[in-house]
C-alpha cells in the first residue's frame, strides 16, 4: 500500500481514536461529578464560605435576559453581592435591572453606570468599576447570559485548588427556537465545551470569559482588573496571568447553561469567527491544529483511500461517520444538553463549517461583535508606554456579554 495512504489511514483512525477518547474522558468526569453531588450535598449545605462579589456586565436587551439576570438574585449562597455594570447611562436594560434589584430588597445589589477607558476591550473597560466598588475576597465575573443554577457560587469554589489561579466555565447552549440555534448548540456543546472539559482533565484548561471567580488578592497582585488589558480579550490575558505565577486555570465540574431562543445564521457564524480570529491571536500554537478536528478531516481521507483501493466509498466512511456523531448523541443525552434528530443534521454542518472557519481566521483581523465591525489592532498606553491590545473600528463602545 502506498505510504501517503497509510498515513492518511493513520490519521484518520488516531482522530476517531482522539474523538471518542475526548467523549470517554468528558462522561467521566461528568459521572464522578454526580458521585460527588450525592455524596456531598449534606457537607456543601454547610459550608458558608467567604463572601463573594459578582460582577454582571450589561449592554442591552438580550434573549431570556431577565431570567439569566434574575438568576443571580436566588442563589444558595449566604453572603454575596451582585454589582451590576452599564457603559451606557440610557441603556434600555437599566430599568430592567432596577427592578430586580427592588423585587429582591434581602440581596445585596447595585447598578454602577460608566465606563473606563483602560484597553480597547468594551467589556473591560465597563467591567473595571464593577471590581473597584467591590471588596469581598472572591469575585466572579459573569456575562449577562450565563444562567445561573441555585449552587452557582458553591460550584464555583468547589472547583478551586491548592494550585488554583482561576475558576471558569464554558458555555453549553440550551432552548434553541430554530435550526441556527441548534447549530450554535452543537458548536457550544458537544464540541467546544466538550474539548475544554476534556483540556481541563488532562490540566491544560484555558479561561473563558463568561464565568470567571478569581482570588482578589491574586489578581490585584498582577496588576488589578486593568493587567487584563494586555491581551485583544480579557480571558486570553487571564490565562496567560494565571500560568505566569505557576498556577492552574480549572473549569467548574459541569458548563453553565446559556439559553439561546432564537439565532440568525450570520449572527452565529460571526459569532465563530471573532472566537476563531480571537483564538488565533492570542494562542496561536494551540489555534493550529485545530484545523484537523470536526468529522471532515477524517472522513475525507476514508474516502480518498477508499476510492484508491477499490473500496465501495459508502459502506467505508457510513460507519465512521455513525460511531463519530453517535458518541456525541452519547455525551449529550448523559450530560443533559439538547441533541435531537436536528441535532445530527447541526453536527455535520458545524464540522463542514469548521475547516472554513479555521481558514478564515487566517484571512483577516477583522470581526463583527454585537452588531459592530471591529478589528485586532494594538495601541500604545499614554500613561507607560506600554503596548495594550485595542479592539479598534466602528463600534459605540457599549460592552455586553
Amino acid at each position: 500500500m502506498n505510504p501517503l495512504i497509510m498515513l492518511g489511514g493513520a490519521f484518520a483512525c488516531l482522530a476517531l481514536a482522539a474523538h471518542l477518547a475526548s467523549i470517554a474522558v468528558v462522561l467521566l468526569r461528568f459521572r464522578k461529578d454526580d458521585c460527588i453531588q450525592d455524596d456531598c450535598a449534606q457537607d456543601r449545605a454547610q459550608d458558608v464560605g467567604a463572601p463573594v462579589s459578582i460582577l454582571r456586565p450589561v449592554c442591552g436587551v438580550e434573549n431570556f435576559i431577565e431570567e439569566t439576570l434574575e438568576s443571580a438574585f436566588v442563589l444558595d449562597y449566604p453572603r454575596y453581592e451582585i454589582v451590576f455594570c452599564v457603559a451606557d447611562k440610557d441603556d434600555p436594560v437599566i430599568p430592567m435591572v432596577r427592578r430586580l434589584i427592588a423585587a429582591y430588597p434581602a440581596v445585596e445589589a447595585r447598578l454602577l453606570t460608566g465606563h473606563a477607558d483602560v484597553s480597547g476591550n468594551p467589556k473591560l473597560n465597563n467591567l473595571v468599576k464593577g471590581w473597584h466598588d467591590s471588596r469581598n475576597p472572591w469575585a466572579i465575573m459573569a456575562d449577562s447570559n450565563v444562567l445561573m443554577p441555585r449552587d452557582y457560587i458553591r460550584r464555583m469554589r468547589s472547583a478551586w485548588r491548592a494550585d488554583t489561579g482561576l475558576v471558569c466555565s464554558p458555555p453549553v447552549g440550551a432552548r434553541p427556537e430554530n435550526f441556527w440555534a441548534e447549530l450554535e448548540c452543537m458548536f457550544l456543546n458537544t464540541y467546544q465545551a466538550r474539548w475544554q472539559c476534556f483540556a481541563d482533565s488532562i490540566g491544560l484548561a484555558f479561561a473563558q470569559g463568561k464565568s470567571l471567580l478569581w482570588r482578589r488578592d491574586l489578581l490585584d497582585a498582577a496588576g488589578g482588573i486593568e493587567a487584563l488589558a494586555r491581551d485583544v480579550a480579557e480571558d486570553a490575558a487571564a490565562t496567560k496571568i494565571v500560568r505566569a505565577k505557576g498556577l492552574r486555570v480549572r473549569l467548574v465540574s459541569r458548563p453553565f447553561v446559556q439559553p439561546l431562543g432564537y439565532r440568525r445564521a450570520m449572527e452565529v457564524w460571526n459569532r465563530q469567527l471573532r472566537w476563531a480570529r480571537l483564538r488565533r491571536r492570542t494562542f496561536p500554537w494551540f489555534f493550529l491544529p485545530e484545523l484537523s478536528v470536526g468529522a471532515v478531516p477524517p472522513l475525507a481521507l476514508a474516502s480518498m483511500i477508499a476510492i484508491s483501493q477499490g473500496w465501495p466509498v459508502i459502506a467505508t466512511i457510513v460507519p465512521l461517520a455513525l460511531a463519530w456523531y453517535a458518541a456525541e448523541a452519547c455525551l449529550a443525552r448523559a450530560a443533559g444538553w439538547d441533541f435531537s434528530l436536528r441535532s445530527i443534521l447541526a453536527c455535520i454542518l458545524r464540522d463542514l463549517l469548521l475547516p472554513l472557519l479555521w481558514l478564515w481566521a487566517w484571512a483577516g483581523n477583522n470581526f463583527e461583535w454585537r452588531g459592530n465591525l471591529m478589528t485586532v489592532a494594538f495601541a500604545t498606553a499614554p500613561e507607560s508606554g506600554a503596548a495594550l491590545p485595542r479592539l479598534a473600528g466602528e463600534t459605540d463602545g457599549r460592552p455586553g456579554g
